[in-house]
């Protein structure tokens, strides 16, 4: 590879056009900016701050239980602290750092100039910053949550948790699961988009292919703790009985949806860790990574097998054996495909000739120690006699942790160090070794005795415990193991002070050869490589310097805006150049609008909810208003290098935004799946006869074939309307009037048949759900009437012709996905009782 064919210099002033376009804005409003170069290491650099936070939380747990008897912390306190400790670490560090990464590197080593989403991207994280912010803040004003940070009904109802603590928890972190989506988007779509050409699903880096599952995941998983969370919600808020079973709820409903997410939860955060091991290993033993077909297919089948495990939560609970036999195969089966990835680095670093050891290595090879112990003893409990025996004990603590720790914290302190010159300065191989040693005993100091603890019979979460059983020993080890991981803390705080800083990269400094370590400015690679094997920089050694002179694709800019190569998702053809957004205010206010909205919520202060509710509305429509159909400039054509003519802007299955709101209707097809199994679910506790109970009435089913009827219509509405406007070239004043009234009318039919049928949800958990489902149809149809509205404005404005028609294209995917959830939704309701 030698540049492209017939390549000559490139003229100075189009680096100048390249770097104008892609210049930061100055002084306070640099928080307008959303380039990912921006965004990446304050993502990062937030969730290291909770994860300080979450291990000072730590610590003072410890000394708590350091001594029987003590009272540090009150009770009420203390139940306050470990559930903070435990929210905080899992939704405000472990999953935003996984994403931090990705967002941070991808776009360089996918060799893309940016992901295509930004602003969904830069959105992600200030909702994710002033939310995790004000929760945290919560602990002391004494509103932290108290419940555990699974949050068990009926604990956690209003009976037993009248105060706003539990709703912190409801709604508060509600915004995080929005961060998390929305990032999710971003990273699935720029994968599978926005790569460098000739860079195949088989050339593809194994972290891409990390974080592509997790993506996946967090799709599939995230939507299970949202709707029960919103279920518990209205439990609390209205006294809709769905986890009372006095009336036919059950608390077993919380723990299927909560652990459905909670234990692919785990996986959530390895599979993305163990790609950046991936990427180190090669690097520090010089080898290609043996088995990287292999590494795929055991991600890609942790990922699947992952969503079988939620039950291994649940073994206490009289769940039939033959259930329990099931699940339990596949808490066997999981530890294969985990089990293939650590022969691989195994294999691999055999494979080289001199293994590097630095700091990275070391915590690879940490990583490698304590996640294998933390592996075991999950086969442990997968077995169901002994977890009877460790449920709830401290056991299933050191057990969490070891898997946790080792199998996600190791990975990302070994990334931070390997990275670190990518992104910026290297940080210090003298600090860092000490860091290891310190945290990587300590760990083991820490909660090695708890499993000791456990089998002695010492409960988890408690706030003391008696003087003379034995635990007095154990846990004056941890609590000094916890110390040490605080000064191993400490020692990485010194490290990032002194030597980080983000500037331009440092070079490749481990010799590696993937293509984040080409020379990146805030455009990202002056030029984009074409790809022809998974280690670019070892086959091509001097490629850095072709793209640094600009010999390769899209040198600059074709329309003077920043413009990033979208390629095709399977063999990384060039297809077109998106036009990308550029700072503005309009993602921020959005982010504030949307986390004082759920902030403000749990106070109940109505009034304010909805002056952010319309603030955050205000900001998104600005955000989209301003995107690229931007007519003659947007919709052009350009050569980026070698020939290659390509279009500046596309629409239907090219566009990036079309697969991005392909992914946004899966998330709510997720949702509504979960809304449907706690409908069955329900039906299924209730037993025969009680579904709906006696002297209850169904709904008429004249208004469920009405309502059917109208769905079907409204559906085909935008369709037709999307012919006429590509025959035409406008849109026709009268689609978006009639589908509006076709849709709000069908919503309308479906709410007056329950109504009618004198469906009080407060009445008994069939009710309770029956309104449940349709206040979720109530929430995608106003979604999708906002954004008929917005089209029809869109089109009154000119922005919408047979060219320029993503906004409509876009409208027509959600409006069809509205129509067919609320024909969905009607079979259920109105069908499913009289089939029984």
């Amino acid at each position: 590879m030698s540049g492209l064919p017939n390549s000559l210099p490139r003229p100075p002033e189009e680096l100048g056009r390249l770097q104008h376009a892609w210049a930061f804005p100055r002084g306070f409003r640099v928080v307008t900016e959303i380039n990912n170069n921006l965004i990446g290491p304050l993502f990062l650099g937030t969730a290291l701050m909770f994860l300080l936070l979450a291990g000072l939380l730590g610590v003072v747990i410890r000394l708590q239980l350091a001594f029987p008897g003590l009272t540090i912390l009150s009770p009420d306190t203390y139940n306050q602290v470990f559930t903070t400790h435990g929210v905080v670490m899992m939704f405000l560090f472990a999953v935003p750092v996984v994403e931090a990464v990705g967002i941070t590197l991808l776009p360089a080593m996918l060799g893309a100039r940016e992901m295509p989403t930004p602003r969904l991207g830069a959105y992600a994280y200030w909702i994710y910053l002033i939310g995790g912010t004000a929760f945290f803040a919560s602990l002391f004003f004494g509103a932290a949550p108290d419940g555990g940070w699974f949050m068990y009904p009926p604990l956690t109802g209003k009976a037993y948790s009248p105060g706003v603590n539990t709703d912190m928890y409801l709604l508060g972190i509600g915004f995080i699961e929005i961060s998390a989506i929305a990032g999710a988007i971003e990273l699935i779509v720029g994968i599978l988009r926005c790569r460098a050409p000739g860079m195949t699903l088989g050339r593809m880096p194994i972290f891409a292919w990390a974080m592509l599952v997790f993506a996946g995941m967090v799709v599939f998983a995230f939507p299970a703790v949202i709707i029960a969370s919103t279920l518990l919600e209205m439990e609390r808020a209205f006294n809709w009985p769905f986890f009372l079973p006095e009336r036919g709820g059950d608390p077993m409903l919380w723990q299927h949806l909560f652990w459905f997410f909670g234990h692919p939860e785990v996986y959530i955060i390895f599979l993305p860790a163990a790609g950046m091991v991936s990427m180190i290993v090669p690097t520090m033993a010089r080898a290609p990574l043996v088995g990287h077909s292999l590494v795929v297919l055991a991600l890609v089948g942790t990922a699947f097998l992952s969503f079988g495990l939620w039950v291994h939560h649940m073994y206490a609970t009289g769940i039939p054996g033959l259930s329990l036999a099931f699940f339990a195969s596949a808490g066997f089966a999981v530890s294969v495909p985990s089990g293939v990835q650590v022969f691989a680095w195994i294999a691999t670093f055999a494979s080289g000739q001199r293994v590097r050891i630095a700091t990275p290595t070391l915590f690879v090879l940490g990583f490698l120690f304590i996640f294998t112990l933390g592996g075991l003893t999950g086969v442990m409990v997968s077995v169901t006699p002994f977890d009877w025996q460790a449920h709830d004990t401290y056991f299933i603590v050191a057990h969490l942790h070891y898997v946790l720790i080792g199998g996600m914290v190791f990975p990302v302190l070994a990334a931070l160090y390997y990275w670190a010159p990518c992104i910026g300065t290297p940080l210090s191989e003298r600090l860092g070794r000490w860091v290891f040693w310190l945290t990587f005993l300590g760990v083991n100091l820490t909660f090695f005795p708890m499993h000791m603890s456990g089998f002695l019979g010492m409960p988890r979460r408690i706030y003391t415990y008696p003087a003379g059983i034995g635990l007095e020993i154990w846990n004056m080890i941890s609590t000094i193991g916890a110390l040490v991981v605080l000064a191993g803390g400490v020692v990485l705080f010194v490290d990032l002070v002194r030597n980080f800083r983000t500037t331009d990269s440092s070079g490749n400094a481990w010799n590696a050869g993937t293509l984040e370590w080409l020379p990146n400015e805030d455009y990202g690679p002056r030029s984009i490589p074409a790809v022809d094997g998974r280690y670019p920089l070892w086959r091509h050694p001097g490629l850095a310097e072709e793209v640094a002179a600009g010999r390769h694709y899209l040198p600059g800019t074709i329309t003077g805006l920043r413009e990033g190569l979208v390629v095709s998702p399977a063999e990384g053809t060039p297809q077109y150049v998106a036009v990308l957004p550029g700072p503005s205010w309009a993602h921020l206010v959005a982010a504030i609008g949307t986390a004082g909205f759920f902030l403000v919520l749990t106070v109940e202060w109505l009034v304010p909810a909805a002056a952010f509710a319309v603030l955050a509305l205000g900001g998104f429509l600005r955000w989209l208003w301003m995107g690229t159909d931007l007519g003659p400039i947007g919709c052009g054509r350009g050569d980026i290098g070698g020939g290659i003519v390509l279009p500046t802007y596309v629409t239907g299955p090219l566009s990036t935004s079309w697969w991005a709101m392909n992914v946004l209707m899966l998330v709510m097809g997720s949702c509504y799946a979960c809304l449907i199994g706690s409908y069955l679910f329900l039906w299924l506790v209730n037993g025969d006869g009680m579904w709906p109970p006696a002297g209850v009435g169904l709904p008429r089913i004249e208004w469920g074939f009405a309502a059917f009827l109208l769905y079907l219509l409204a559906g085909a509405v935008l369709p037709l309307a999307g012919r006429l406007l590509r025959r035409s070239g406008r849109l026709p004043f009268w689609t978006m009037p009639l589908a509006l009234l076709l849709l709000l009318t069908a919503f309308g039919a479906d709410f007056t048949a329950l109504r009618e049928a004198g469906l009080r949800p407060e009445s008994h958990a069939h009710a309770a759900i029956s309104w449940a489902i349709l206040f979720w149809q109530g929430v995608i149809t106003a979604v999708a009437a906002l954004m008929a509205l917005y089209t029809q404005v869109r089109s009154w404005a000119g922005m919408i012709d047979g060219t320029r028609r993503l906004t409509f294209d876009n409208t027509m995917l959600f409006w069809l996905y509205a129509a067919g959830q609320g024909g969905v939704g009607l079979v259920l309701l109105h069908g499913f009782p009289r089939l029984l």
